[in-house]
């Protein structure tokens, strides 16, 4: 019988990282959250074209800034040598990696699903009906584009963070991490409408196609660019 290598034995720590995360982005995950279902629920008391196609173009908007929390314990943790630990004891540089993305994932599927749940709700209490392309644009964008961007920057946190030294403020790769989460969103959102209903939805589709392209990317290359060395401590 094979023995189980270390490894393998190990715990995986997700859960852990998944709780920590929201406990420390609570803050942020509500505002994103509130202001998210304000704005979707206003804008689903119109109908037709406004509620079809712009409505899930602002869905992805503030769920990466709703995601803020793993990257709060992720740089904690890197700063206090936490993960010096870890690797000590044979956790891999990848598992500490994908726990952090996981619970970004996690985060933004909050959001989205409080933002969209609200959205129909207040559309059909209204008296209107759930248009299909609705749906299929929520199936088809908005969420690809929101767990999209969540991946991007998340992982690009992480990189970019790892090759930095601790620093406060907006001027640090943790202060300017939400205003980049909203950038993809933001400007497939303005070109979709500077482009017009029909090649709108072009737009959109190649604004999700490059964002999770960009994801994918930054997964494949993981294991080149982020060495156990880069989770050492700073100080």
């Amino acid at each position: 019988m094979a023995t189980p290598s270390r490894t393998s034995a190990l715990p995986s720590l997700m859960g852990s990282t998944v709780r920590r995360s929201f406990s420390v982005g609570k803050v942020n995950l509500v505002i994103a959250t509130a202001v998210s279902l304000f704005w979707g629920s206003l804008l689903s008391l119109a109908s037709g074209t406004t509620f079809t196609t712009t409505v899930p173009l602002l869905i992805p908007l503030l769920g990466t800034i709703g995601a803020v929390g793993p990257m709060l314990v992720f740089t904690n943790d890197r700063t206090k040598g936490v993960f010096e630990y870890l690797i000590a004891y044979g956790v891999p540089a990848h598992r500490i990696f994908m726990n952090v993305l996981a619970a970004a994932i996690a985060m933004v599927s909050v959001v989205d699903a409080v933002t969209i749940t609200g959205i129909v709700v207040v559309h059909l209490v209204v008296g209107y009906g759930l248009p299909l392309g609705f749906v299929v644009a929520v199936l088809a964008y908005s969420l690809p584009m929101s767990f999209g961007s969540a991946a991007l920057l998340t992982s690009a946190g992480m990189y970019w963070t790892s090759l930095s030294s601790p620093r406060q403020g907006m001027n640090s790769p943790l202060g300017l991490l939400p205003i980049l989460g909203v950038a993809p969103g933001g400007l497939t959102l303005i070109l979709a409408e500077a482009a017009g209903p029909v090649y709108g939805y072009y737009v959109a589709a190649a604004g999700v196609v490059t964002i999770v392209a960009g994801a994918l990317v930054l997964l494949a290359l993981e294991s080149r660019l982020m060495p156990r060395e880069r989770l050492l401590s700073p100080a």
